[in-house]
């Protein structure tokens, strides 16, 4: 007697990895919910963010510049001087 199991019963076992694998799925996202998402960087997301793109037409010496004031490495006034040398200050 098969008790009404009949020929589906070869497809039980997908079940329960598909079953394991949603489980871990809705984990990883609410960790990441909760988390506030993932960043590249550590400021705001977005252009205005070091994470985000750089600027148009932004040279890698102005990114490095911008890195370094935001470290505290530089003063403002030496920020300002290093751009006008760049010609990319006002």
């Amino acid at each position: 007697m098969m008790w009404g199991y009949g020929q589906g019963m070869g497809w039980m076992w997908l079940w329960v990895p598909l079953l394991l694998i949603g489980i871990a799925l809705l984990v990883v996202l609410a960790v990441r919910v909760a988390g506030g998402g993932v960043r590249d960087g550590y400021g705001p997301p977005g252009p205005a963010g070091p994470g985000g793109p750089p600027p148009a037409g932004a040279s890698r010496a102005r990114q490095i510049l911008d890195e370094r004031f935001a470290r505290g490495e530089l003063t403002a006034d030496q920020y300002r001087e290093h751009l006008r040398v760049l010609g990319e200050g006002p």
